[in-house]
């Protein structure tokens, strides 16, 4: 993969974009929070009082550690010497969330800062190239939210500590609100005539008392975008849930939401999504191992 000239900003095989008013774009890190007792038995939704279990708690300190090299990576390349004198750059459920739940309302714009445990090594921001667009500051990590559930904060809690920030809450990253559904066995939910249609056409179902797909994508894609406008040119992490990242993912695919339960989100995968002016760009979708960069290729 061709480095990022470390004078410019720019990839050697990508021209600069020198418009002014160009924004820079942004690195969106979608994580799912980690398995909670519900993980593939039950449709918890929003209920109150879901927490980790124990290797969720494993894979959210794993996650944590993930994106910490991943960034430092980043930066180590970014600041390698220009190539040929000899050194050499840093190595390179169901259609709903099966362990999910929570208490909060989805799609408020608004976020609450909870100071994570101790501090950590702060990141490094320097530039890295998307496209025409200015480069995003892929290295580092500016700030990290999540949505307002146990399973999610508790996620988030040891990556804000890696990380050295702290976790701001954003109700928009809410699990889907499954109403009348809410605790009910997979089991049973897959025995309900209804299941069909959530599976080959979630764009037109709502559940009962509770929320559509389509607006569950629609606030999803919103907080993804005032992520961007509040911080451009920087990357952040957003702890969610499978089916809202599923379907910003599908958006960001340009993929029809009635086919979004072909993508697969695993507890504690990590989603790459750059954010620019000429639309997204998807980096990476559900690795659970090492990913090598947080540019186009």
């Amino acid at each position: 993969m061709p480095r990022a000239d470390s004078t410019t900003g720019t990839r050697p095989d990508r021209e600069a974009n020198t418009d002014p008013k160009a924004t820079p774009a942004t690195v969106i890190l979608l994580v799912r929070h980690g398995t909670t007792a519900t993980t593939g038995t039950k449709l918890p939704g929003r209920a109150p009082g879901l927490h980790l279990a124990e290797s969720g708690r494993r894979q959210a300190a794993d996650v944590a550690a993930r994106i910490v090299r991943l960034t430092t990576r980043a930066r180590d390349a970014d600041h390698a010497p220009p190539a040929g004198n000899g050194t050499t750059p840093g190595d390179s459920g169901t259609g709903t969330d099966a362990d999910g739940t929570g208490t909060g309302r989805a799609g408020g714009p608004g976020t609450t800062a909870v100071p994570p445990d101790g501090p950590a090594p702060a990141p490094a921001t320097p530039p890295a190239a998307h496209g025409g667009a200015e480069a995003p500051a892929a290295p580092g990590v500016a700030a990290v939210y999540s949505s307002p559930l146990e399973r999610t904060r508790e996620t988030a809690a040891p990556i804000a500590q890696a990380v050295d920030r702290p976790v701001e809450i954003d109700e928009a990253l809410v699990e889907l609100d499954v109403g009348e559904w809410t605790g009910i066995d997979l089991k049973e939910a897959r025995s309900r005539r209804e299941w069909a249609t959530i599976q080959r056409y979630p764009s037109g179902f709502r559940f009962p008392g509770g929320e559509s797909f389509l607006d569950m994508q629609t606030r999803m894609v919103e907080a993804l975008d005032r992520l961007r406008a509040r911080h451009p040119g920087e990357t952040v992490v957003a702890v969610s849930h499978a089916d809202p990242i599923r379907a910003v993912v599908a958006h960001a695919l340009g993929t029809h939401l009635d086919l979004f339960q072909r993508i697969v989100v695993s507890p504690c995968s990590l989603t790459a999504i750059v954010l620019g002016d000429e639309g997204p760009t998807v980096l990476s979708v559900n690795t659970t191992g090492e990913s090598s960069a947080l540019v186009p290729s």
